[in-house]
């Protein structure tokens, strides 16, 4: 950590509130392969249930669902258990399921379908190929920090524990039917776009304005929602996006890796009370820490720039905890942020897919029926603890 000199916006504390999207996959109950064209009537019944809190995705065969702005994970658990088991019941009517799974683990991308939509039109017009892979859904979640220039400079210093938050979440081992080896193998397809990634650095909310001033004049992108960075100011909100995480399966991991992000954001400003500041590292270090976080996820290392070798994530994980503790009393999520130690030990979803697959194939199942086997596992637990 560095000195740094604190300025008078820091003193005011920043709602930290909380707010959190999924992107789910419809499968077929029966045969548990991704659909390719939605029902014409899901969108609407969901609507008609969720009061314009679930929209379409890229694909036919994705719905996203966003909470409400949260004042506590209390809050966030009961609308998301809400907002899960009202598109899967919706789903259920069409002979459908939903999965909170990050890939599917053997849909075939070239078959897929995408939504009509001017938006999405252009999308697939402009990436061509590299959008018609994005058979993908992640979790994104916002952190309320109402001043801009805060925002900004907490971004900057927030990227260090990016991967370590990827980690816990991983759930997209498979693609079209194969094992990739990867714990998070939406990470490898979502890098394809272009404005991925790490985000740079910004010295204030104004620098960062002209940069994506620059983008929109020139006529590449309509606005700074096509910038699609790990971490971004939101452009509809005043919070600070977190998107590097898959979508956890299970409704308590999600809420963890939330609360994890929140309490991180609070330690930053915390810190900055002080005259402190979370030390910055190149992106050429942080995408070291990225890609083993995609490749090993939770059972891997990371490294420890400050100490310069690599830790067991586990050891990782009990420092976050340690640093943060005190923004866990504060924030009311002990119990979440504590939960990683229970993802450690049981598992990501990542983890338990390729369990269920080989323990599927060592009891003489074939190929696709191990797969099928992953997929039952996936609606199942997707609506774990929800009742």
């Amino acid at each position: 950590m560095e000195a740094h000199q604190a300025a008078d916006y820091w003193v005011k504390e920043p709602s930290f509130s909380l707010g959190i999207e999924e992107e789910y996959m419809l499968v077929d109950r029966e045969s548990g392969d991704l659909i390719q064209q939605a029902p014409p009537t899901i969108l609407s019944e969901c609507e008609e249930l969720l009061e314009g809190q679930v929209t379409t995705e890229f694909l036919q065969s994705q719905i996203e669902i966003g909470t409400r702005v949260c004042k506590t994970v209390e809050d966030a658990r009961v609308e998301l258990a809400r907002l899960r088991k009202a598109v899967s019941s919706v789903a259920e009517r069409h002979g459908l399921a939903i999965i909170a799974a990050s890939t599917h683990p053997n849909a075939r991308f070239r078959t897929q379908q995408h939504t009509v939509n001017d938006r999405y039109v252009v999308l697939a017009n402009n990436m061509q190929v590299v959008a018609r892979r994005l058979v993908i859904g992640g979790m994104h979640v916002h952190v309320g920090i109402e001043n801009d220039d805060l925002r900004i400079d907490i971004m900057n210093q927030s990227t260090y524990v990016l991967p370590h938050l990827l980690a816990l979440s991983t759930s997209s081992p498979f693609w079209e039917g194969a094992d990739t080896g990867l714990m998070s193998y939406r990470i490898a397809v979502w890098n394809e776009l272009p404005r991925t990634g790490l985000p740079e650095k910004f010295d204030s909310f104004a620098e960062f304005s002209r940069h994506v001033d620059m983008l929109v004049r020139s006529g590449v992108i309509e606005d700074s929602s096509k910038i699609w960075w790990d971490i971004r100011p939101s452009r509809r909100f005043p919070t600070l996006e977190m998107r590097v995480a898959d979508i956890c399966t299970r409704l308590e991991d999600a809420l963890c890796v939330a609360s994890l992000y929140r309490c991180w954001l609070r330690l930053l400003w915390r810190l900055r009370l002080k005259n402190q500041r979370w030390r910055t590292y190149a992106n050429m270090l942080l995408y070291e820490n990225r890609w083993r976080a995609q490749r090993y996820g939770t059972e891997g290392k990371l490294i420890d720039f400050g100490r310069v070798r690599m830790i067991p994530y586990a050891e990782l994980v009990d420092e976050l905890l340690e640093l943060t503790r005190q923004d866990a009393a504060h924030l009311g999520c002990v119990e979440e942020v504590a939960h990683a130690k229970t993802i450690l030990r049981r598992g990501t979803s990542a983890q338990w897919q390729r369990a269920t697959f080989n323990e599927a194939k060592a009891s003489g199942a074939s190929d696709a029926e191990a797969i099928k086997a992953v997929v039952d596992m996936l609606v199942i637990e997707t609506m774990h603890g929800i009742e």
